[in-house]
């Protein structure tokens, strides 16, 4: 049974930061990209940093480039988020995605919360 599992979410105040974690299972993980989403209320799921099976290929969205970085590790079929410098507008619930087509797994989202 494949599932994403995230983790790491929470409440900081702006300038903070946080790690997330996504744990993988079901599927062989390292031939599949991985990406961060996130979706704040009201908005639209936006993409905010991919990689892809080798490490060298990372794309971020312009408003986290120099604030998040996306890594993963393949041996604990995980991926994760450094999101530093949080700012408020960063407040979303960050999903985690595979994708190697035509398969695309969700994990359940987590919430994290920029505020003072």
């Amino acid at each position: 049974q494949v599932q994403l599992v995230e983790s790491g979410g929470g409440l900081v105040q702006p300038g903070e930061s946080l790690r997330l974690s996504c744990v993988a299972s079901g599927f062989t993980f390292s031939r599949y990209i991985m990406r961060w989403y996130r979706q704040g209320l009201g908005k639209e799921r936006e993409l905010v940093a991919g990689m892809g099976n080798s490490a060298g290929s990372v794309n971020y969205a312009d408003s986290v480039k120099g604030r998040f970085t996306i890594s993963r590790d393949n041996a604990k079929n995980t991926v994760y988020l450094q999101m530093n410098s949080l700012k408020p507008e960063d407040t979303a619930v960050y999903y985690c995605n595979a994708y190697a087509w035509p398969n695309s797994y969700w994990g359940q989202g987590t919430q994290v919360t920029v505020s003072s």
